[in-house]
Formats: structure tokens, sequence, C-alpha cells
């Protein structure tokens, strides 16, 4: 049934986002049973909630007094959870298309170093290269991170057979995962992995968190993929490790972004760039979770996804 009251909603987002947008939130607003006035130009003090992604358009959020929560359009949170301004609700992007995205990523370039897909590739000069990888069950996998992408990818990953210890800050349950929490059990999550996928939040405390001692504790020839944030490791760190015992590190994310033409890990023999493709927030599945939260924020329900500023995610 379609309220008869409107529901002010204003959409600060990037220029290239609102043709998307229009398109795909008017009918999740529809299956939600809700009417909704979607706009880029309300008047700060008639907006009810506010789409925002970190880079838009509105950075000071003091004259929303109206507005009942602040609805992320991306994963991460870090350059808006941040701002000051900022005191309503604040809701995290959980998106199934963003989440199958990443799934789709890690997985492809964790069989691709599993089953040394790069040196056939590259090694068409004559030589036959016939060493065969283990099985995905003498791989074992760490994922730091076991928030909604870490545990899903956790899963498809078990699901192919590796064996995967998670570790994040809070204790999580994931069948068939080994999940460890808080900073004593860190060094335990990294020891020996052959291959490590990072899919932190980035806050103080994870910043730089792959530094050179955490580094050293990986196996010998081990793997790390970065699609998660580019600080949570430290760059020189990792350039030493490559000299040591990181076989390759795939990265998607980086400091700066762009990545610098001349920026070392282009070059670098041992590490792919690829251009923060891992996933995105699709516009279809995404408004289907925006719809839900504003629905459950009329119904007088709590809002799904919301951030924690104390912990910054």
């Amino acid at each position: 049934m379609i309220r008869k009251t409107p529901i002010r909603v204003l959409f600060s987002a990037g220029d290239a986002a609102w043709p998307e947008y229009i398109a795909a939130l008017p009918p999740a607003f529809t299956a939600q049973g809700l009417l909704v006035d979607l706009s880029r130009k309300h008047a700060p003090k008639t907006v009810d909630y506010i789409i925002a992604a970190p880079n838009g358009p509105i950075q000071n959020f003091k004259p929303f007094t109206r507005c009942k929560a602040v609805l992320n359009l991306w994963a991460g949170v870090e350059d808006i959870a941040t701002n000051k301004t900022l005191t309503q609700p604040l809701a995290r992007m959980v998106d199934p298309g963003l989440t199958e995205g990443m799934v789709e990523w890690v997985i492809g370039h964790t069989m691709r170093h599993h089953l040394g897909i790069d040196d056939h590739i590259n090694g068409q000069d004559g030589i036959w290269r016939n060493a065969f990888p283990p099985l995905a069950q003498h791989r074992p996998v760490t994922i730091l991170g076991l928030g909604a992408l870490g545990a899903a990818c956790a899963r498809m990953l078990t699901n192919l057979g590796f064996p995967v210890t998670g570790w994040s800050r809070s204790q999580k349950d994931i069948a068939n995962v080994i999940c460890l929490s808080g900073n004593d059990r860190l060094r335990d999550s990294l020891k020996d992995a052959q291959i490590v996928i990072l899919l932190l939040p980035l806050t103080d405390a994870t910043t730089n968190i792959m530094n050179i001692e955490r580094l050293a504790l990986l196996a010998d020839g081990a793997f790390i993929i970065n699609p998660g944030r580019g600080p949570l490791i430290n760059d020189d760190a990792l350039l030493n490790a490559l000299d040591q015992n990181i076989a390759h590190a795939t990265l998607d994310v980086f400091r700066t972004e762009p990545l610098p033409k001349k920026h070392f890990f282009w070059a670098h023999p041992k590490v792919t760039v690829t251009p923060h493709i891992a996933s995105t927030t699709r516009a279809g599945t995404a408004s289907l979770c925006i719809a839900e939260n504003i629905r459950r924020g009329e119904d007088g329900l709590p809002f799904l996804h919301l951030v924690d500023r104390s912990e910054g995610y």
C-alpha cells in the first residue's frame, strides 16, 4: 500500500551517478510501499533522509535538522564517518551486488595465484613448465576482515576446499572458518599463511596493519591480495617483503588514486596493479538496500548496518 505522505530524500553524489539512481530508486521505493520525493535540490530543513557519497556535494550536514539518517552509497565510510558536522545516524552500504562482485574478483585472483597461471601466461617461451600446484586443501588462506565482504569470500573459499582462517577485531562465527579476533590473535592468523586477503575497514587501528614484522610472518612464497584499502599495507614494508618472502602482491587499492604513473608498483615484476575495480556499488541492488532502510526508519525499526562512530566502521 502506497503511503500518502511524501518522504523527502536528497541525493548527494556525483553527476555521473544520478542517471542510474533516478532510474533504480523509484521502483525500489514503490516496492517498499513508500511515496518518496527524490531530488538533488531539496531545502535542507525539509529533508528526511540523505543518500550520500562521501565525495558528494554535501559536506556540511548541520543544516539538515530534520534528517533521520544518512545512507552511505559506498561500502567504505572512513571519508564520511569522521565528518564532525554529521550527527545523524550513518548507515554503511551493504549491497548484495557489491558483495557478489568482490567475491568474484577475490576468487579469480586467489585461483590465479594458487594455480600459478601467471607462469603460463607470461612464459610462452618454449619451456614445458609442468609443475603441479597443490590441492586447495593444502593452501592455507587468511582473510583479514570478516564483515559482509570478508565473510562472503571466506565462505566461497571454503566451498572450494581452501582451509580459511579469518581475523577481525570482534569475534565472528562462520561455518568451516577458523575465526580469530583481537590484537593478540592477529599474529596467529598470519603465521605461515600462503595467501592473505585484506578486506578490513580503514581506521586508525588498521592503518599499516601489514607492516614489516607482520609481512615476515607469512610463508615463503606467499601472496598478498588487497581489494580493501591501500593504507592497510605499509608500501615500503611490502617492497622489502617482495625481496624476502612474498612471491607476489595483487593490489586494487592505493594511498593515492589513480596510482601515479611513476609509482614503483607499476614496474615491479612481483606486483599486479588493478585500478580499484574489485567491486563497486550497483545502483539496482543498492537501491533495494536504501529503500529497505528508509522503510524501516518510517516504521520505527532500527536502521540496518549502522556505523559505530567510536570504531570508525
